[in-house]
């Protein structure tokens, strides 16, 4: 594995960089300090990238100032063909950048493989929406006297900081809006992933999106602590922790910023005494396990009734037990190492605490992975959990499934609801009416019945822990917005 990912590593354009991209330039880094770009599967750092310091952040925040007037009265269909042509840049780089991610994080290329594609439909999909800031909004007073005009300004500069576990897609669902709306952006990746974001800035200059307009630093959390709290950002968006995102809230919140923050989750399967298992076990890695488990919305936990309870637990078993772990450059393989050793061995304690509360491994468990070298676990189905056992109620952030049982859908409800979060769920059932109002029970941000999946037309965010505002959609586009009402006498 070691030889086949440092021949795939050597094709890469990007491995150790020395620059920033700021202002349309490479902006070498005026100090020392750098982060290595660790292969998880192999252990060996293959790239690096230089930690912003307050100046270069300084930097590029002016930058994204100074180009901000000139994007913000191009029209909106100019900027939504520019964000076409992005479409089509991104896409032209595919392999690349689904390399590059995969040897960042460990994500199998079965994942990364259509990264660039779903960025592009992100893409084009907010291009699609220029009708929504180009559209006369004129509003009646209730005297029917006069009337208001309701304008929509970008809301500035925009601070986008974007997590490890899915690099491309959870950035270009902030960038996208942005763009859009008029807004200008500072990126921060995640410290662990900081060159695969490098061929979207790239595709952005091939679209002909002017100087300024799009900048990227990267670094660590001094770094993202100097661009949220940097006076000239007018927005900050995030995706990650939850104690991370109290942090950042609470900075925005003593600036009286505005944030979106897309944070962690602890989602529900809750399985009706009707549900098709078969079709069930189909789409049970991409809904429950998906990315090695370290996905936000996944529903990690399945609660079923007595009626089929042991059928769940046999089904879940044998097909996570099925499932392909191994090399993330394999097209075949379903669940890759976790992100970092540090990862591995936070989840690996999940499963010993799981363990050691009673819970019964029907499928891994605290076993070696068959791999002498990266950062892989087995990924583990857990039956007879209880909701008060740590492995119920935390995010575990890997390839681990809980499986408790309900006397009842009622109790499954409330169980599915005994949690600080509000994320993601599903229902599976066959009468898809009786899930939909099950589903409407469920006290959670977004939710599916027999599959889950985001949609980028409708709203995504979580209730509670899980976060504050949404993305994609109108919804999503109105965050980068600021209105401006006009008072004016009617003709």
């Amino acid at each position: 594995m070691r030889d086949s990912h440092e021949h795939a590593a050597a094709r890469l354009p990007y491995r150790h960089v020395h620059d920033f991209l700021i202002g349309g330039d490479a902006r070498p880094a005026d100090g020392e300090a750098r982060t290595p770009v660790v292969d998880p599967a192999t252990g060996v750092a293959w790239g690096s990238v230089p930690d912003a310091d307050g100046a270069m952040v300084d930097a590029a925040v002016a930058a994204a100032r100074g180009a901000l007037p000139g994007w913000a009265t191009t029209p909106p269909s100019e900027r939504a063909s520019a964000l076409r042509r992005m479409a089509d840049a991104v896409e032209r780089r595919a392999e690349l950048l689904a390399i590059t991610n995969s040897l960042e994080n460990g994500s199998p290329l079965a994942e990364t493989g259509g990264a660039a594609a779903n960025a592009a439909g992100i893409l084009r999909v907010f291009a699609d929406m220029a009708w929504f800031l180009e559209r006369s909004d004129v509003r009646v007073f209730p005297n029917g006297a006069d009337e208001t005009v309701v304008a929509r300004d970008p809301i500035g500069v925009c601070a986008l900081i974007a997590p490890w576990n899915f690099p491309i897609n959870l950035v270009v669902i902030k960038l996208a809006p942005a763009l859009l709306a008029g807004c200008t952006v500072v990126l921060k990746p995640a410290p662990t992933t900081p060159l695969s974001i490098r061929f979207l800035v790239e595709a952005a200059a091939e679209a002909g999106i002017p100087a300024g307009v799009v900048n990227l630093v990267t670094g660590g959390a001094e770094t993202g602590d100097a661009l949220v709290r940097h006076p000239d950002v007018d927005k900050v968006a995030f995706t990650g922790s939850t104690p991370v995102g109290r942090r950042i809230a609470a900075i925005c919140g003593e600036l009286l910023r505005p944030v979106t923050l897309e944070l962690g989750g602890k989602s529900s399967a809750i399985v009706l005494p009707d549900a098709d298992l078969d079709a069930m076990s189909r789409i049970l890695v991409r809904s429950c396990l998906r990315n090695t488990g370290q996905t936000c919305y996944i529903s990690t936990r399945i609660i079923a009734t007595e009626a089929n309870y042991d059928a769940v637990v046999e089904m879940a078993a044998a097909t996570v037990g099925a499932a392909r772990l191994g090399d993330p450059l394999d097209p075949e393989t379903v669940f890759g190492p976790l992100a970092s050793y540090a990862q591995r061995d936070r989840v690996r304690g999940y499963v010993r605490s799981g363990i050691a509360e009673g819970a019964r491994v029907v499928s891994g468990g605290d076993v070696p992975a068959p791999f002498p070298e990266g950062a892989f676990l087995v990924p583990t189905v857990f039956a007879d959990v209880r909701p008060d056992m740590t492995i119920a109620r935390e995010e575990i952030f890997g390839p681990v499934l809980t499986i408790l049982r309900a006397e009842s859908v009622d109790e499954a409800v409330a169980i599915a609801d005994d949690t600080p979060f509000g994320l993601g769920g599903i229902v599976f059932g066959r009468d898809e009416d009786a899930a939909f109002d099950v589903a409407r029970r469920i006290d959670t941000g977004s939710i599916g019945i027999n599959f889950f999946a985001s949609n980028h037309h409708a709203p995504f965010g979580g209730r509670h822990d899980s976060g504050l505002g949404v993305e994609y959609g109108i919804e999503g586009l109105s965050a980068y917005l600021t209105p401006q009402s006009v008072h004016r006498r009617r003709r």
